[in-house]
């Protein structure tokens, strides 16, 4: 089986195991405290990476440190992604049942991309804008990347909107390269 079905399986077990607990939303922003722990904390991700280790070792480890911070039946879901060897798609079953509680709850994940921070209330519009678009509620993550120079870029699943002053200047150079070798 490949990763991505393999970890949208777990994502699957957890939504059913965060419904029956009656904390979807909850469970998520669980989920993804502990994939960015994962992520981007080095000594975690060779913790659990490290073949020396037992499985049981590494269970012990995340019961201690997770057992008054979260859910027992959350904490028995990642002892099990750590017993089947799959600790390192944690990131990924986070990012897949993120995306399974956004089709649940009939909502769309954007991530948009600005040149500067946004200032106050230019998210709101920018989503706002885009439930208007696609006609639902929108749940907007912001980037901020210097280098688009201006504009925005959206990217709502497979679908990406340039609008980008950088990609409207490449654009226009392309034009004037064209006109220029007639």
């Amino acid at each position: 089986m490949r990763e991505p079905t393999i970890a949208r399986n777990y994502a699957e077990a957890l939504l059913a195991l965060a419904g029956k607990a009656g904390d979807v939303e909850g469970w998520g922003r669980m989920m993804q405290d502990v994939a960015a722990l994962v992520r981007d904390d080095r000594a975690v991700r060779r913790f659990l990476d490290n073949p020396r280790r037992s499985a049981d070792d590494k269970c012990v480890v995340l019961r201690q440190a997770l057992q008054d911070r979260m859910p027992r039946l959350f904490v028995r879901f990642l002892e099990s992604v750590v017993q089947n060897r799959r600790q390192s798609l944690i990131p990924a079953i986070a990012a897949e049942y993120a995306t399974l509680v956004d089709e649940r709850l009939g909502r769309v994940a954007a991530e948009v991309t600005l040149a500067r921070a946004p200032q106050a209330g230019e998210v709101e519009a920018i989503t706002a804008a885009l439930a208007t678009s696609v006609g639902k509620p929108v749940v907007t993550t912001v980037l901020v990347n210097p280098e688009i120079l201006g504009g925005v870029i959206v990217r709502i699943g497979d679908t990406l909107r340039d609008g980008s002053v950088r990609r409207r200047l490449a654009a226009l150079r392309g034009a004037l390269v064209a006109g220029a070798t007639r």
